[in-house]
């Protein structure tokens, strides 16, 4: 049993509308493609609807055959253009901090393009333990299986699948293009409004653990603000 007691509690989060604002900087991103192209794309317009691949935002804009050669050129023009105009969200680095504190582990499994990942938490100083890229939805319980992740951390629908595939409990943050009763109707087991609530709520979370890391049930099942 010395191998469980010694065990840390990992929790993972994924990474835009999450512990990113990455609004601005797809935005801009998106202008550049838009221009270097020669072919429209509504950036306002797609920057609401964050979460899934890349390529299915492209497919609204770009014939079938064209999608992956044009994914390959947005994400060779994102660092220029997206990384530096990314903010972090309210209560990221607190939330990272506070399952550091607790002798956890914090990881980020995202859609995202894996380099372009490591590159926003690098320009940001947000260190995470591990950092997975190329997953969605159901996919992303694949890297929270083999780390051993307890908690998901999302602000999509998509998100809350990848939890729930995972086993994982689905801690919900309505930040992104997912309102608190979409969230909570996918099945999210916590919803808050954003992380800033996200310290206390893991310090009363954390302490349901036992030193073998046994989970208890906080009875934490919806948004402090319903």
């Amino acid at each position: 049993m010395a191998h469980m007691t010694s065990r840390p509690l990992t929790v993972g989060f994924d990474l835009d509308m999450t512990l990113i604002d990455s609004r601005p900087g797809i935005r801009a991103c998106y202008l550049a493609l838009s221009e270097r192209t020669g072919t429209y794309i509504d950036a306002d317009l797609a920057i609401t609807r964050l979460g899934p691949p890349l390529e299915e935002e492209l497919i609204n804009w770009f014939p079938d055959e064209e999608v992956a050669a044009t994914a390959d050129l947005y994400r060779e023009m994102y660092p220029a253009h997206a990384v530096t105009a990314t903010p972090a969200m309210s209560g990221a680095r607190e939330a990272i901090a506070a399952v550091r504190a607790a002798g956890g582990r914090a990881i980020v499994v995202t859609a995202k393009y894996e380099p372009n990942a490591k590159l926003h938490l690098e320009h940001l100083g947000i260190e995470a333990d591990e950092v997975v890229g190329n997953l969605w939805a159901e996919q992303k319980a694949q890297a929270l299986r083999e780390h051993g992740a307890r908690v998901y951390v999302g602000d999509h629908v998509g998100d809350v699948r990848g939890a729930r595939t995972a086993g994982a409990l689905s801690v919900a943050v309505a930040t992104g293009p997912c309102g608190e009763e979409e969230l909570r109707a996918a099945g999210a087991d916590v919803v808050l409004a954003d992380l800033t609530e996200f310290p206390n709520w893991f310090s009363d979370y954390g302490s349901g653990f036992s030193n073998a890391g046994t989970r208890y049930d906080t009875g934490y099942r919806e948004s402090p603000r319903a």
